[in-house]
């Protein structure tokens, strides 16, 4: 007896990125090769100390032992609507507009069977985390991408005048996801973009998320914004966070949703179905993070920031240049004429053996780039360059 064949939306499912880079990497380590990964934007350094202490003692409180509440604790959410007012000097009900996440990426996904029929469209940036688009190939659903150009500022366009969206898309369309400060590009949105994607929202009747999970990630002086500082924005928009980059929390899986109450109302019924919450420990970690001293967000930056500028320079030096970012932690290079993105990521993987990704596992629009992640100690930065300078020489 054959198992049944698994459901027909997973055979339209690509394999996913960093899985597949992961798997490539151990393969060459296997064999005794050092690998430099500049791929994946996974920190380099610990979760700040005094997280980890806290951690410590919310594991040995027995009334952390037990089911977390499904919406996250009471206290996580006020100490989330807290951080929301003074960082971005917006307000939001801890108990109707705030929900924990095992993570950003699982709220986004869940997102989908929250609001997506089969047949559905969402509109996501054709240069972006492939979630989005993920998200709706399991609900049998379609994806439209919305063009994105680096004359443009790499802001995703949502046009529906002549020649934009069509109208057959927009009809089914049930949510338009934007990012910024942007992965893989580094890009940044003035305020005036946020307005328009509000008022398209309200137009078309759309669920407006925008995920910003590297707000604290900004170098120059810059600071991201909410799109919640908008007004009318809460009509219509979800904001999605995550502790991961801010303070170096990828494998704690904490992050929180903020915004419309409909919204939230929804995600969380998805949720109470689907998982039984975060461990309430972690919230407890969790809420000092947001609560505590966050100087450690300013050392990051400042790291970040360093790391940045040392790259730029390095891949100047051997021809290759490109901008350089304002925020997240990431360089978003153009590849050298004759390769495509994946040709050049293989070149590098299997010559120089450094990792990065190829823009194309970002969506169409990413042909012909390459992210270069920054969670790497310096010496390996320049030693990746440098590598990199032997193959191309």
């Amino acid at each position: 007896m054959t198992p049944p064949h698994p459901a027909r939306n997973l055979d339209n499912l690509p394999p996913y990125l960093f899985a597949q880079i992961d798997a490539k990497r151990d393969a060459l380590r296997e064999q005794g090769i050092e690998v430099i990964s500049l791929g994946i934007g996974d920190p380099d350094l610990p979760t700040p100390t005094h997280i980890v202490d806290t951690m410590a003692a919310a594991i040995r409180n027995p009334a952390n032992h037990r089911y977390p509440d499904y919406a996250g604790s009471l206290a996580f959410r006020t100490a989330v609507a807290d951080w929301m007012h003074t960082r971005f000097g917006v307000r939001v009900d801890p108990r109707t507009e705030t929900l924990a996440l095992i993570g950003s990426k699982e709220g986004i996904a869940h997102l989908h069977t929250a609001f997506v029929n089969p047949g559905d469209y969402v509109l996501a940036p054709s240069i972006g985390y492939p979630v989005y688009s993920g998200g709706a190939t399991l609900m049998h659903a379609n994806t439209y991408f919305l063009r994105m150009r680096a004359e443009t500022g790499w802001l995703a366009e949502f046009d529906d005048g002549p020649g934009g969206i069509p109208a057959e898309v927009l009809e089914r369309a049930r949510i338009l996801f934007i990012g910024y400060p942007n992965n893989p590009t580094g890009a940044i949105a003035p305020p005036e973009y946020f307005d328009e994607a509000i008022a398209f929202c309200k137009r078309h009747d759309l669920l407006l998320v925008h995920d910003n999970a590297y707000c604290e990630i900004g170098f120059d002086g810059y600071r991201a914004p909410s799109v919640l500082e908008r007004p009318g924005a809460k009509e219509v928009a979800l904001e999605m966070f995550s502790l991961s980059k801010a303070y170096n929390m990828t494998g704690w899986r904490i992050g929180f949703a903020v915004g419309n109450p409909l919204a939230i109302k929804a995600l969380g019924t998805v949720k109470n179905n689907l998982d039984s919450g975060q461990f309430t420990a972690i919230q407890d970690a969790a809420i000092l993070a947001l609560s505590g001293p966050q100087d450690c967000i300013t050392s990051m930056c400042d790291l970040y920031q360093h790391r940045r500028d040392l790259v730029l320079d390095a891949l100047a030096a051997i021809g290759i240049v490109c901008e350089a970012p304002r925020a997240t932690i990431y360089v978003w290079a153009q590849v050298p004429a004759g390769f495509t993105s994946a040709e050049f990521t293989e070149k590098l993987l299997t010559e120089a053996h450094v990792i990065v990704t190829p823009g194309s596992g970002y969506g169409p629009d990413g042909e012909g780039w390459i992210r270069i992640s920054l969670t790497t100690p310096d010496e390996q930065l320049l030693e990746a360059v440098r590598r990199i300078k032997g193959m191309l020489a």
